[in-house]
């Protein structure tokens, strides 16, 4: 019955638009606007061991402010998703956005860490607002190819959070923390990029209310859908916890283990964050293909081999361990949005905004929870803690089958 339906659904949607194809101006747009989001926030990041010493901040400071955005990010994301849901809001992207440059300008004159805790804040209401209304748009522009659509807009932003540490290490080392208010320009960009998808988005949405909807049914019982929803947040834990201890306190590793300048620490972690955007590329295609289950087993456990070598290795050996564990770990988060959006088909905006919420959730605690343990003990300790944590991979034997293949 459970293979009947979801067969059932795809030949309904496959009926409904037999020529859909994926309008990539659209996620084109969408990507880029991602990009320049995630860059704005992991402008943050890179700059932390600027902020370290202007304002002379602990570790568990440090993860205070990863905890300030990705908290603000995580509590709000959910509301927006089930808000709009119900309710969309042409220009809340443009809004969204505005929120993240505003952020940006505080952090490029904050004279206080207060200042800054209020300009991480501001960067994750932005988020809040960009990632469900976006990924919801991502899936209208798919053309029935849910998760190329999604690997596409992921990997604008993987790309935008690789570029951070890049842009820091060439501007911001050198000419100092006013110098971020070059880059509120960018985000002006953002915004008028973002204007022109919010009126597709008006009439592409005006163009589906006008049509009579089919009601859309989980594959699955109640029960199996919450327990694989535990399962894919657990996963979710497992990955962004771990990738915490890297994005937040993986230049400080290079430079208290190796002996490494902040620039080119910065580009190390540029390296790691680079990877993590190629690799954001295969996991949607793939699942598309194979099935999102065998994607997300893969890159979560996949990884684990890696993590538990990495506190042991060398300068060579740590750069290509973590280029390994951006290019799997990475390909995760696009398989598990596109399985959980399966799952719960008609909500998307509230599926959205509940694991990107999770997501960014975990991230900030995470951050925090590591800054606390540096402060009592080390950075090293800290990395041979977090190696153990790919091993929750192997809870993904849990997941049912994907409820549809494309």
């Amino acid at each position: 019955m459970t293979t009947n339906a979801a067969s059932l659904d795809g030949k309904q949607a496959r009926a409904a638009s037999p020529k859909a194809k994926p309008t990539f101006a659209i996620l084109g747009a969408i990507s880029s606007a991602h990009m320049i989001n995630d860059m704005m926030q992991s402008l943050i990041l890179a700059m932390y061991p600027i902020l370290k010493g202007e304002f002379s901040l602990s570790f568990s400071q440090v993860g205070l402010i990863t905890l300030t955005y990705q908290l603000t990010a995580s509590l709000l994301q959910p509301l927006v998703g089930v808000f709009t849901d119900r309710h969309p809001q042409r220009y809340s992207l443009p809004f969204g956005m505005t929120s993240t440059l505003i952020g940006l300008m505080l952090l490029a004159f904050a004279p206080s860490f207060s200042f800054v805790l209020l300009a991480a804040a501001f960067v994750g209401v932005g988020s809040s607002v960009f990632h469900p209304e976006s990924s919801r748009i991502a899936r209208l522009a798919s053309g029935g190819q849910h998760g190329l659509a999604q690997s596409v807009f992921q990997v604008g932003g993987n790309t935008g959070t690789a570029i951070g540490p890049l842009l820091a290490a060439l501007v911001i080392a050198p000419y100092g923390q006013h110098s971020v208010a070059w880059f509120g320009l960018v985000a002006l960009l953002g915004i008028i990029l973002l204007v022109g998808v919010s009126n597709w988005y008006a009439t592409h949405h005006m163009a589906a209310s006008g049509r009579k909807k089919a009601a859309v049914v989980s594959p699955y019982p109640r029960n199996v859908v919450i327990g694989a929803i535990a399962v894919l947040l657990i996963l979710i834990f497992s990955k962004y916890f771990y990738l915490a201890g890297i994005s937040s306190f993986y230049t400080f590793y290079l430079i208290e283990h190796f002996g490494l300048t902040v620039q080119d620490a910065q580009l190390h972690l540029f390296l790691f964050l680079l990877a993590s955007a190629i690799g954001t590329v295969m996991g949607g295609p793939i699942g598309d293909r194979i099935g999102r289950k065998p994607v997300i087993w893969v890159s979560i456990l996949g990884v684990a081999p890696f993590a538990l070598l990495l506190p042991h290795a060398s300068l060579f050996w740590t750069t290509a361990l973590t280029v390994g564990i951006g290019l799997i770990l990475s390909s995760a988060f696009s398989a598990i949005l596109v399985y959980a959006q399966e799952l719960v088909p008609g909500k998307v905006g509230m599926i959205s905004g509940m694991f990107f919420g999770f997501a960014f959730g975990m991230g900030g605690l995470g951050a925090a929870v590591l800054g606390v343990l540096a402060d009592h003990t080390s950075i090293d300790f800290v990395y041979q803690c977090i190696a153990y944590l790919p091993l929750l991979g192997l809870v993904a034997a849990f997941l049912p089958k994907s409820p549809r293949k494309v």
